[in-house]
């Protein structure tokens, strides 16, 4: 009994770095390319794209909703925002690793902005929940906005203040969601690559609150 509430508690508190699991030196292998688009997974991208990192629970669904969002370029699931390099999936799931499953968004800013993207981020999860989503429980499963430059950094912490404020008029809690620069990403395995492709009927926890996000306007400049 000591054992199953001793796994539990790592699973639902980070670790310290020396409770982390070692990982390893070369990366994991994974996919070269996208089994949807075809396009390379990890790069090099064209010119003029951009890139975003999201965790909303269960990467599956997660990776499926921006795949579909027209303007996105491609996608990748990985774990990002730990301290064990080079995890596996089972490593992660220990809790022992710190990361969180996310997603890898490389998008084109003529087609879809980012603030689109965190619309859909938000609407799509519940990010009051902690270190859980749903019936997923866990560090692995908390929501995460990973930013790239300051301007994401900025739009991602004004569209929290304006989802929450929303989020509190419908008796929601208050947000829990991780907002800080982009870490290392590391690739999950090829078969976690697009696996609700791969795998229509598979598992995907992905839901919202079924409050709507109102995206702040820009500051006029002057």
């Amino acid at each position: 009994m000591f054992f199953l509430s001793d796994m539990l508690n790592k699973k639902i508190h980070l670790p310290k770095p020396g409770e982390a699991l070692p990982g390893r030196a070369r990366p994991i292998p994974t996919a070269t390319s996208h089994f949807v688009s075809g396009r390379p997974l990890q790069g090099p991208y064209p010119e003029g794209l951009e890139t975003a990192m999201f965790g909303l629970g269960c990467f599956w669904g997660a990776e499926r909703m921006f795949w579909q969002m027209e303007g996105v370029w491609v996608t990748a699931v990985g774990y990002a925002g730990g301290i064990t390099p080079n995890p596996t999936y089972q490593e992660t799931c220990t809790g022992l690793t710190g990361h969180t499953e996310v997603v890898l968004v490389v998008f084109d800013p003529t087609l879809v902005s980012y603030a689109d993207l965190l619309k859909a981020f938000w609407e799509n999860h519940d990010p009051t929940q902690g270190m859980r989503q749903g019936n997923d429980v866990g560090t692995t499963y908390r929501s995460a906005i990973y930013t790239f430059g300051d301007t994401q950094h900025q739009a991602a912490l004004a569209s929290r203040d304006a989802y929450e404020a929303s989020l509190r008029a419908a008796g929601r809690a208050k947000i829990t969601t991780e907002i800080a620069p982009a870490p290392v990403f590391y690739f999950a395995e090829e078969d976690h690559q697009q696996y609700l492709a791969k795998n229509p009927q598979g598992y995907c926890n992905l839901r919202g609150t079924g409050v709507a996000c109102a995206m702040p306007q820009p500051a006029a400049s002057a």
